[in-house]
């Protein structure tokens, strides 16, 4: 079984900055709350990693469809609890593809197969809350 690891090292104020695979990731909180706005909220950057995983499976799919993707976008909607813990308590996964004459059963079965299959941070996540996702394809 494999492990990652990382280390979170706290500079001033709310700002923690934390190095992974020789890059840096910097998170803090909105000046309103209190922060420097110096990067993104950890909360937030949980989205950016369902994105970001759902999203090279399907690239990586499409190049072995043979699909030309003139523009692929993942859009994430959540929902954020009114009280404490202020957690997400829905996920909603847009998946927006542009080109021309693209074969939509195709990016559908791909956008299934993350979804369902391959996206290891969907997968945890949709132990915690619902998720859903749609499928969007238009013409370049």
């Amino acid at each position: 079984m494999a492990t990652h690891s990382i280390q979170s090292n706290w500079r001033e104020n709310n700002i923690f900055d934390t190095d992974i695979d020789g890059h840096t990731v910097t998170i803090d909180i909105p000046t309103a709350s209190g922060g420097d706005n110096a990067g993104p909220s950890p909360k937030k950057l949980l989205l950016v990693a369902a994105a970001g995983c759902t999203g090279l499976d399907i690239v990586t799919m499409a190049r072995k469809m043979r699909i030309e993707l003139k523009k692929f976008d993942v859009r994430i909607n959540a929902d954020v609890a009114e009280e404490h813990p202020k957690q997400y308590t829905t996920i909603h996964v847009i998946y927006e593809f542009e080109g021309d004459d693209l074969p939509k059963e195709k990016l559908e079965r791909a956008c299934k197969m993350s979804f369902d299959t391959y996206c290891g941070v969907l997968a945890m996540y949709k132990k915690a809350v619902p998720v859903t996702y749609e499928v969007v394809v238009g013409n370049a």
